[in-house]
């Protein structure tokens, strides 16, 4: 039957996944990164995701397609609802798995190694988003890494590997009451910024720090280097 449905576009979307908490229905997933219509039969065609996409990936269109099943709809709540038991707060960033580590030996009667401890490598204070001050003069002409809180407990190396010889600015998007567009804003537009590098976790609450950058250098109309490196829960890079 041809009816009203939800299309989205992969290339928009940035995986924020404030859709899929929008769709009463269930009829959306994040699947590898981005959001997916994963059975035609559970969308209803009303649109309630539309406006919480903040990239405007989510269409509505007409077209041939399942009809829609509100029976199946109701199956489908109840196994979400039976699965987020294991959930903090229903979050699929709230996971609880333990991590498997290779534990690696060092032969302590070997004295050619030298232990050495890792310097920090934050170079400013404050650190927190919320509290940096948008005149401060370590933004000229600075490299600024943008983390978000947990990246650096994932990753062990953060300090060496991203950190060093930038300016860092640590938040978390789904926890901290600010608008982040607009702090980022103000910082391009009073500074010359080299470049900017993003760090988030591979969860969906997490994008919400990239697309911040990203609407900031809309807004102040600046063509600045920058990029975003996606950290998995197990603390390897998989995407940059």
């Amino acid at each position: 039957m041809k009816r009203k449905i939800v299309s989205i576009d992969p290339e928009k979307c940035n995986g924020c996944g404030l859709c899929i908490d929008a769709c009463h229905e269930g009829a959306l997933q994040l699947i590898d990164g981005k959001a997916q219509l994963v059975s035609e039969s559970y969308c209803d065609g009303l649109g309630n995701c539309l406006p919480e996409c903040p990239t405007g990936a989510i269409t509505i269109e007409e077209r041939e397609a399942e009809p829609f099943d509100e029976e199946a709809v109701k199956k489908n709540i109840e196994t979400r609802k039976a699965a987020s038991q294991n959930l903090a707060c229903g979050c699929p960033g709230t996971y609880a798995r333990s991590i498997e580590r290779e534990i690696s030996s060092i032969d302590v009667s070997d004295q050619s190694f030298i232990y050495r401890r890792q310097k920090s490598e934050l170079a400013q204070w404050p650190c927190q988003i919320q509290l940096v001050p948008v005149m401060a003069p370590y933004f000229d002409n600075a490299h600024i890494l943008v983390a978000a809180d947990c990246t650096a407990y994932a990753y062990a190396n953060i300090h060496q590997d991203f950190m060093k010889n930038k300016i860092t600015i640590i938040g978390c998007p789904k926890l901290d009451d600010a608008d982040y567009v607009e702090k980022f804003t103000a910082i391009l537009q009073t500074h010359e910024i080299k470049s900017i590098t993003v760090l988030r976790m591979e969860v969906p609450c997490c994008g919400g720090i990239a697309y911040a950058v990203k609407q900031a250098l809309i807004n102040s109309g600046k063509m600045i280097p920058w990029r975003v490196v996606v950290i998995g829960t197990d603390g390897t890079i998989i995407e940059e």
